[in-house]
């Protein structure tokens, strides 16, 4: 078994070798380096496919580091580490940093893997250290910033994650870091609010809209200040900016404005508004909301002739659901059929998912601000269509 086990480690050496000096050649004479991580693991394929994980990982630590297989190195860690096997790879990036012919300059690359491993073993004070140490670094500190806020994100240390995405915001920042420094932000507030603090949550709120005028989130927290606060029409018309801000939300603001009409307003009052937001931004909760104002202030025949209208070129599951419900009521009966009908239809709903994520299609019937798959903020969204909105 060991003369076979020598004659897998030679072959994989000589391929090795052939592969390092061909590359080392093309970098004499056109400059290039094996710098490039996914070419080289595309290379190395063969290798990872054909022998034995102990083989590879046998000729890694025999391996010899210079500039030209460090990335070597690197590639069979990463290996390793996406088959799970986090317990390698991090022997491996820690053998490499310990080496002292390591060249200073992949001294921060190799960290960062490291980094990386101890996030997949779930050693996140380790990550932690790792992370921080290359904050400053001008090659990976931006990409240890990132790692350095899923980390805290992950731990519900809005703070901590907060002040990280701020030294993202300096100079030349990318606009999606706003975002999600606003979102962290509206989580600080919403934690002010559980403490009644009130204060602290308005001036959160406002700061996540300094960082993000389309934050949806901070408009409905400073709508639910208004609302402890007892200035219930200002609550309303604080909802209602949702839809300037990202019409796909207009749901959530329909919602919690119905709510709040019924505990303390007149939804009567609000037909002609809603109208004219229906007719710029159509959603099934938007019509129903709709109906049930005209019916407040015209009628119950009114706000029929209103949803057969509407159902005819925008049908909805929820909108039949309502029709079958005001027509039988109107009628002064409930027919088997109305009642089957009706039955169906909500057995249709009831477990179908209420939003999806645009970005990995993660679905629930709960909104998430922050996607529980990709970890992408605001990207749970209602889902359009006949049995939704």
């Amino acid at each position: 078994m060991d003369i076979v086990l020598q004659w897998l480690l030679l072959t994989v050496a000589v391929a090795v070798g052939w592969l390092v000096g061909r590359l080392g050649n093309n970098d004499s004479r056109g400059g290039k380096t094996i710098a490039d991580e996914d070419s080289v693991r595309d290379r190395l394929q063969f290798l990872f496919t054909n022998y034995s994980d102990q083989a590879v990982e046998n000729f890694v630590q025999s391996l010899a580091v210079n500039k030209d297989t460090v990335s070597l190195h690197l590639s069979i860690g990463s290996h390793f580490r996406n088959k799970g096997e986090t317990d390698r790879a991090i022997l491996i990036h820690q053998n490499l940093l310990a080496r002292p012919e390591l060249p200073p300059r992949f001294s921060p690359q190799v960290t960062l893997e490291l980094a990386r491993d101890y996030l997949n073993a779930g050693l996140l004070d380790r990550a932690e250290a790792l992370l921080h140490q290359l904050m400053g670094d001008r090659d990976y500190g931006r990409s240890s910033a990132q790692q350095l806020i899923d980390l805290y994100q992950q731990e519900k240390e809005w703070g901590k994650a907060s002040e990280v995405a701020r030294t993202l915001t300096r100079g030349d920042a990318d606009p999606g870091m706003y975002k999600v420094l606003a979102y962290l932000t509206c989580e600080l507030a919403e934690e002010a609010l559980k403490h009644d603090d009130r204060w602290a949550a308005q001036k959160l709120a406002k700061e996540a809209l300094d960082y993000d005028r389309s934050c949806v989130r901070a408009s409905l927290i400073l709508m639910k200040l208004l609302v402890r606060q007892g200035s219930f029409r200002e609550a309303g018309n604080q909802s209602l900016k949702v839809f300037d801000q990202n019409p796909e939300f207009g749901p959530e603001a329909i919602d919690r404005l119905m709510k709040l009409e019924h505990e303390h307003g007149d939804i009567g009052r609000l037909a002609k508004k809603l109208r004219k937001l229906y007719e710029s931004y159509p959603s099934t909760s938007l019509l129903l909301a709709l109906v049930e104002s005209v019916e407040r202030a015209s009628g119950r025949s009114a706000a029929i002739d209103l949803l057969r209208q509407e159902l005819e070129t925008r049908p909805s599951v929820r909108g039949l659901l309502r029709l079958v419900e005001m027509a039988g009521y109107e009628k002064g009966m409930t027919s088997d059929e109305g009642r089957l009908v009706s039955r169906i239809g909500h057995l249709i709903l009831t477990n179908r998912p209420v939003y999806r994520c645009v970005s990995c299609g993660f679905s629930g019937r709960q909104l998430h601000w922050l996607c529980p798959s990709c970890k992408q903020w605001e990207t749970v969204r209602p889902i359009q269509g006949v049995e939704a909105e």
